[in-house]
């Protein structure tokens, strides 16, 4: 499940809107929706995104958040390591490999560990 399918379950659910009556309304199919929910899909277009944060009434902020999950959302990523260093291109390898075995907490931790390298 990607970040922006979690996301967007959660606050479907939360509203008691059934998967297949919100597909309806936005006039997609409940298998379309069902697989963007479950990471299955490729990262929506921002005028779905749009669409979504609408009709679960998502304002300012919220709606912002959602966009910004669907950036992040795409379950299958592809990563580049022409032109860096031996070391990155080790990470990159090992991470794509492994990262299934990561306990949750130890994902947490290096997100936490990355979000304050990037930040400063």
């Amino acid at each position: 499940m990607t970040p922006f399918g979690a996301r967007v379950r959660s606050l479907r659910q939360a509203k008691g809107i059934q998967l297949k009556r919100m597909a309806g309304d936005l006039h997609l199919s409940a298998a379309y929706l069902s697989a963007l929910e479950h990471g299955r899909r490729g990262r929506p277009a921002p005028g779905l995104v749009m669409q979504i944060a609408g009709y679960l009434g998502c304002i300012w902020d919220e709606a912002e958040d959602l966009k910004t999950l669907a950036e992040i959302s795409h379950p299958r990523v592809v990563v580049d390591t022409a032109g860096l260093s031996p070391a990155r291109t080790e990470l990159a390898n090992r991470l794509a490999r492994r990262i299934g075995d990561l306990p949750d907490d130890v994902v947490d931790r290096m997100l936490a560990l990355m979000d304050d390298a990037l930040s400063t």
